[in-house]
């Protein structure tokens, strides 16, 4: 039987997070070639956590800086331990090596952390970015300790081997797994003339997307609201707080709707999606699933980075308030070019989102290391290096905080 331990930084909420979609993703991946599944965390489970016993994967509540888990990960004898987030295998990639040295260590990236925070760094102090800080180095030595990373992004992979010549072999593009969509499925949505309204949506704990509804409502939907006066914008995403809950202005057609379940319901009755992202990494569930369900939207650059392969984009990429006011008017209005850019979603999705293709890549790249892993894990000296030395050093750093916490008990 072949055994798969995940190390969840939070339990997946696949209708509150991108980030949640893309783990039970990879759980199904990993369901679909015969993995006994095991799902431990050390954080509580929320209201908004998906139900992984419904999927028949076994889940377990860890402790951090704990021997426990050194006795739970002993028992279970996993084939693949998959981290999520540099920070889980931080926290226990170490005790993993130690007691499962055969087993093979995979990082799901999820987007580089790195890259968002120095962005974000870069829009609040505006200025120029600088990828040369402590969550860089923590990040990049995580994927070296890792047999290997699935990067989400064609744009962060290109970064990883070109500004810090990471090994090609230690990174693997793996986007959002999407079914073929057929036109007749497009067709089967409300058209055109039947939707109505703009729509929004993120999990507002995101600071990316918090910043993004600030930025709407402070600068572009006043000039969308003068020019369409009874149009609204409806605020979708979980963890909406007072700040957020506090533009709620029903008079400037500015309406914070919150957490919804049905996301298909929402999108396929909206007429276009607005998305002014200015930072963040990785890839837009919320821009993906616009294309989904035939939504046409108006993004960023930030927002529509390492989303498509030259292909035309499903509505317009646009960075400046003004101009983004000025499109979502434009694209609100037009059917023709609305139709057209529905089309090109669904062109998005059909050649940059394949789940057959990415899956068989995948399987096809775990098969080989798992095969080769001694020889493989020899070819990165780095990776030797650096788990040396968190061995030597997370390690008893770790220890030290449980000899603390016993002692207080």
């Amino acid at each position: 039987m072949k055994k798969l331990l995940i190390i969840g930084l939070r339990w997946p909420e696949p209708t509150t997070t991108a980030a949640g979609t893309r783990m039970v993703q990879l759980i199904n991946f990993f369901l679909e070639n015969r993995y006994h599944i095991t799902f431990g965390c050390s954080k509580p489970k929320t209201s908004h956590s998906f139900n992984l016993e419904s999927l028949n994967v076994n889940t377990s509540q860890i402790e951090l800086n704990n021997t426990s888990f050194d006795s739970f990960i002993f028992n279970l004898k996993p084939n693949i331990v998959l981290f999520d987030q540099f920070i889980t295998e931080e926290q226990f990639g170490w005790r993993v090596a130690e007691i499962c040295p055969k087993a093979m260590r995979i990082l799901d990236t999820e987007d580089l952390h790195f890259l968002r925070l120095a962005r974000e760094q870069a829009f609040k102090k505006k200025v120029n970015i600088n990828l040369n800080n402590d969550t860089t180095k923590r990040e990049i030595a995580s994927i070296y300790r890792s047999d290997l990373s699935l990067i989400i992004s064609k744009f962060e992979m290109k970064l990883l081997k070109n500004e810090f010549k990471i090994n090609a072999k230690l990174i693997h593009y793996i986007p959002f797994f999407q079914n073929k969509i057929s036109q007749e499925i497009i067709n089967s949505y409300p058209n055109f003339k039947d939707r109505q309204h703009f729509i929004t949506m993120g999990n507002f704990m995101h600071k990316p997307n918090y910043e993004s509804v600030i930025y709407l409502k402070n600068e572009i939907w006043p000039k969308i609201r003068k020019k369409l006066p009874k149009v609204e914008l409806h605020v979708y995403g979980a963890y909406a707080n007072q700040k957020i809950q506090q533009l709620n202005n029903e008079k400037e057609g500015f309406i914070i709707k919150g957490w919804v379940n049905n996301k298909e319901k929402v999108y396929i009755n909206s007429r276009v999606c607005l998305a002014p992202l200015l930072f963040g990494a990785g890839l837009k569930g919320k821009l993906l699933d616009s294309m989904i369900f035939g939504t046409p939207n108006i993004t960023t650059s930030i927002g529509a980075e390492g989303m498509t392969r030259n292909t035309k984009w499903n509505g317009f990429i646009v960075d400046n308030s003004n101009n983004f006011a000025e499109k979502a008017v434009e694209l609100y209005n037009h059917e023709e070019n609305w139709a057209k850019f529905q089309k090109n979603g669904l062109e998005i999705i059909n050649n940059c989102f394949n789940k057959v293709k990415f899956s068989k890549k995948l399987q096809t790249k775990i098969s080989f290391i798992s095969s080769n892993l001694d020889e493989y894990r020899n070819q990165n000296f780095i990776g030797q290096l650096l788990q040396f030395h968190t061995l030597k050093s997370t390690k008893y750093l770790s220890k030290f905080i449980e000899e603390k916490e016993n002692k207080l008990k």
